[in-house]
């Protein structure tokens, strides 16, 4: 091309196939193609450049829309490639691929690939400068990938006004692998993230800048060409992403830079708005060349064919159609030698002079009309002739025809007439000092973004310090609180078992005071028990003397007896008198007075005497516990016997017989319970019913009192033996006590060393980050040139990356 002209944008839509999520959801397959050129979607077609559908591999999306560029900016054009469209479009697929896989490498790879090969082939005199730089822009903030520590980057203007990122990296390369090198590195600095459409989802645009200064050495020409490769972060809708928090902060700012492009595609497309908002967004700043003006640009819509993103889909499509209606004027980036300019400055001078006579012959022929002179017609000066055969003059080379096909500025004016140089001179160094004040207030604000953000990094980097020392210090807390809890756990032990030892100290006084109180009603009972024995004996003795005295009458009364039973012809036991027992003869005697009491109620006369008779028997069975009474009855007896003397002298006999059995009968009890009774039935006899429940209830007192003071004495043996392991214990837990209280101590030292320690480290890193900065800025660049026809190693040497989807343009 000879000079400017314009020049469409490029648009290319690619298609990606369902992914696996998609298959599993049975998504439709929407698109239809209804041409290699047209794409249709819910019944309305849209026409691009191409349109690539999902089986198209990465080479051929290359050579159908990318490949033609590297001639361009081998031939001195600026070029630009972007990709656009949603999240998981494939557009980082698209873009980059898999580095060093020859079937899924992507654009940026191949594009670098087939400049160093049209380098290898061009003409030996040629000499070539090539740097690359590698930004990303986060959250409206420039970010250098090559170089992570610049952060916050300004955005200026040349002297031609084209916007460029100031203080971004700018890395000598010469060769491939240089370049894939600096992909890479850039590529692992880039902020990623995982949502709920893609995994490896970009949260930043990133721009990769090759810039191709080359430079004949026999002619001296000089070219420069720069080619932007932009990998645009997807549009998302937070609804099917599902982010959260810095992703969804990151979100809102992507979709506010893609909205600005939008808008700036639009008024470029419109061509009526006078003003394009390329400001609203640093990625349109960026790209202010590339959409409107001095760029051959190419644009790669990438979408999804899910009916789930159908909406999404349109929209890329719509983009697209407008941006393939923008215009950009085109032109080589040249250098002039001197000869050149001084070629074009003789031409230009030439010209004036030819223009200069013109405007001579075309005021005398004005002053001849105005004079009223007539001018015959072969006279005339045709201006317009003049003109042509100027510019037909002028286009002597190529460079210059470029150079002069832009139109002329018109001359300046002023009220007072044509400006002259001292003005314009001045106008210029004015506007040159403008120029300068701003560049250095643009350069004033890098420097104060740039302490800004060291200051910042050095406040995170504290933060980072404090914030370890902070967890330090928490565990250390946390240390201390588990350890003064577990001092407070065995305090509360020891005081519990203090509690407990003084609990069963208290216990063991009152069990030792209630057994010296037991011993003493022991004594007291024992010196009871003593009084009984002795009266006791006295009574034993004195049952003694009794016997003593009433054996010759009891003798009395068995001779008595025996006569009473001769008299009754007892005489099968009359002579058994003197072998029989006492109870034998009682049983004898008892059926004497049987038989006596037949024979008397035998008689008629004698019923009332029976009847009172038996009511005496009755009466004699309680005689043992109602001696009392038997006076009283023997009484009623003799009265009785008395009203019965008018009875026949066998009844008054019979009384008196019975009268004297009776006596007999109850001395003869007596006897035989004081023989037959053992002793403590003879005791139960001596003592009341009182006496004996009093004695019992002692004994069960002191039985009681003997079973509480063997358990005292039983415990009390039992708390001597546990006595000393508790003590054992009890200083184990306060030697523990001791060893924590020493080892938190310790921990708290060790922290504050800790603190210090790091505090120096960071210290030391400042001065090394420093120090590093100020060899940094006075590093000089090192140009690495290119020659034709030098072999250097083969692009396929670069490892191959594969990740597991590469498969599927899905990125």
């Amino acid at each position: 091309m000879d000079g400017p002209a314009e020049c469409g944008v490029q648009v290319f839509c690619r298609i990606r196939p369902l992914n696996k999520t998609e298959e599993k959801n049975a998504d439709r397959f929407l698109p239809k193609f209804p041409s290699e050129d047209s794409i249709s979607l819910g019944g309305k077609v849209f026409v691009f450049d191409k349109v690539f559908k999902p089986n198209t591999t990465q080479e051929q999306v290359y050579m159908g829309a990318a490949y033609h560029i590297v001639q361009d900016v081998l031939s001195g054009y600026n070029g630009t490639v972007f990709a656009y469209g949603q999240t998981a479009s494939g557009k980082t697929h698209t873009m980059e691929g898999v580095l060093g896989d020859a079937s899924f490498q992507g654009i940026i790879p191949r594009i670098v690939s087939d400049i160093f090969n049209h380098i290898y082939s061009m003409d030996g005199d040629l000499q070539f400068h090539i740097k690359v730089s590698y930004f990303e822009i986060y959250n409206e903030k420039i970010r250098d990938l090559l170089d992570p520590e610049k952060v916050n980057l300004s955005i200026h203007e040349d002297k031609n006004r084209v916007p460029y990122v100031k203080g971004a990296t700018e890395r000598f390369v010469s060769s491939p692998e240089e370049v894939f090198n600096s992909i890479e590195e850039g590529k692992s600095n880039r902020q990623v993230a995982v949502t709920n459409m893609n995994e490896h989802s970009s949260r930043s645009h990133s721009v990769f800048l090759i810039t191709v200064n080359q430079e004949n050495l026999v002619t001296k020409k000089q070219l420069s060409g720069k080619l932007y490769l932009v990998d645009l972060a997807g549009s998302e809708k937070v609804s099917k992403t599902g982010a959260q928090g810095a992703v969804l902060e990151e979100a809102k700012n992507i979709n506010k830079s893609l909205t600005a492009l939008g808008i700036v595609i639009s008024a470029l497309a419109e061509g009526t708005k006078s003003h394009v908002p390329y400001r609203d967004s640093k990625l349109t700043r960026i790209l202010q060349e590339s959409l409107g003006g001095n760029s051959r640009t190419t644009v790669i819509i990438c979408a999804s064919p899910s009916h789930f993103n159908e909406a999404e889909t349109k929209s890329t499509l719509l983009f697209g159609q407008r941006a393939k209606t923008i215009k950009n004027v085109v032109q080589v980036n040249e250098e002039l030698t001197a000869e050149e300019w001084k070629r074009r400055y003789e031409k230009e001078r030439d010209k004036v002079g030819r223009l200069q006579a013109l405007i001579n012959s075309a005021q005398v022929e004005l002053q001849r009309w105005r004079s009223g002179e007539g001018v015959s017609e072969s006279e005339w000066i045709s201006i317009n002739e003049s003109l042509i055969n100027t510019s037909s003059e002028n286009a002597s080379t190529p460079s210059m025809e470029r150079s002069m096909i832009a139109p002329a500025p018109a001359m300046l004016v002023s009220s007072a007439g044509p400006i002259t140089d001292a003005e314009k001179r001045r106008y210029e160094e004015e506007r040159t000092k403008l120029y300068q004040q701003l560049d250095e207030k643009d350069d004033e604000i890098q420097r104060i973004s740039q302490e800004q953000e060291a200051m910042r990094q050095q406040v995170l980097l504290l933060e980072d310090g404090m914030e370890t020392v902070r967890r330090n210090e928490e565990i250390i807390r946390e240390e201390s609180l588990r350890y003064q809890k577990e001092i407070d756990e065995k305090q509360a032990e020891s005081k519990e078992m203090m509690n407990a030892i003084e609990e069963i100290a208290a216990t063991l006084d009152l069990r030792q005071s209630e057994c010296e109180q037991l011993k003493r009603e022991l004594e007291s009972l024992q010196e009871e028990n003593q009084t009984l024995d002795s009266r006791r004996n006295e009574a034993e003795s004195e049952l003694q003397t009794h016997i003593m005295e009433t054996g010759p009458k009891i003798k009395h009364f068995k001779d008595a007896i025996y006569n009473i039973i001769k008299e009754y012809n007892v005489a099968e036991v009359a002579s058994q008198n003197d072998n029989l027992p006492d109870h034998d003869l009682l049983n004898h005697l008892r059926i004497g007075v049987s038989k006596m009491f037949s024979e008397y109620s035998a008689a008629k006369e004698m019923n009332a005497a029976e009847a009172q008779l038996s009511s005496d028997n009755i009466k004699n069975q309680d005689i043992t516990n109602l001696e009392g009474q038997d006076a009283v009855k023997f009484k009623q007896l003799l009265v009785r016997d008395t009203a019965v003397k008018e009875l026949k002298p066998l009844t008054d006999r019979v009384n008196m017989e019975v009268a004297t059995l009776k006596n007999l009968k109850k001395e003869f009890v007596r006897v035989m319970l004081a023989r037959c009774q053992a002793t403590p039935e003879e005791d139960e006899c001596l003592s009341g019913p009182a006496q004996r429940q009093r004695v019992q209830f002692l004994e069960n007192n002191l039985d009681k009192l003997t079973k509480v003071h063997k358990q005292l004495v039983r415990d009390n043996a039992d708390l001597r033996v546990e006595l000393p392991k508790m003590e054992s214990r009890l200083r184990a837990r306060e030697e523990r006590i001791k060893q924590l209280e020493s080892a938190l101590r310790e921990t708290k030292e060790r922290a504050q060393h800790e603190r210090r320690k790091y505090q120096q480290e960071v210290e030391r890193i400042k001065d090394a980050v420093r120090q590093r900065n100020m060899r940094r800025q006075n590093t000089p660049q090192i140009v690495k040139p290119i020659r034709p026809g030098q072999n250097y190693s083969s692009p396929a040497a670069v490892p191959v990356i594969r990740p597991a989807n590469a498969g599927q343009a899905t990125q």
